[in-house]
């Protein structure tokens, strides 16, 4: 893995976003892909529980987009969380995905959207001292703390599972 200096206009986004919030993460460049939690855990040798997956749900009521920031080592269910949130959940096709968030699935970053979203944040990503998440390409991930990121999404924590 190595920092890239010249990143992809995606990756560019989610590196501006970073230091706009003065944020000490940078842009990573894995030599593998990593479109699964499995992979990017794997490539940078942490539990798969500090991947941060990016999902985008749709909203069924008012069609908005949802964002979750989920441990890797867990999977949304979607009526629970639904119910927290206040609004049945659908799952989200690519294009909804990339209008929402700018980015395509598998290098979906909880920076660098066209327009703020609402993000909810999975509790159990609060146990470890820094996460890893999506940095607009399935091979770019930065580190973060998951105070720092609540902090600078406006994120609101949830119980996913």
């Amino acid at each position: 893995m190595s920092e890239s200096p010249t990143l992809t206009p995606a990756e560019q986004r989610v590196a501006d976003a970073l230091a706009a919030h003065n944020l000490p993460g940078r842009v990573i460049v894995l030599e593998q892909l990593a479109t699964t939690a499995q992979m990017a855990a794997e490539a940078l040798g942490v539990e798969v529980g500090q991947i941060g997956k990016s999902l985008c749900f749709h909203g069924k009521d008012s069609g908005k987009p949802i964002f979750m920031l989920v441990s890797g080592a867990n999977r949304v269910h979607e009526r629970r969380a639904g119910r927290l949130i206040g609004e049945k959940l659908e799952r989200a096709d690519a294009d909804f995905v990339k209008k929402a968030t700018g980015f395509s699935i598998g290098g979906v970053s909880p920076y660098g959207h066209p327009a703020p979203l609402e993000v909810w944040i999975d509790e159990d990503l609060m146990q470890f001292e820094t996460i890893w998440a999506a940095a607009g390409n399935p091979r770019s991930v930065f580190e973060i703390t998951p105070a720092d990121l609540a902090r600078t999404t406006g994120g609101k924590l949830i119980c996913v599972t």
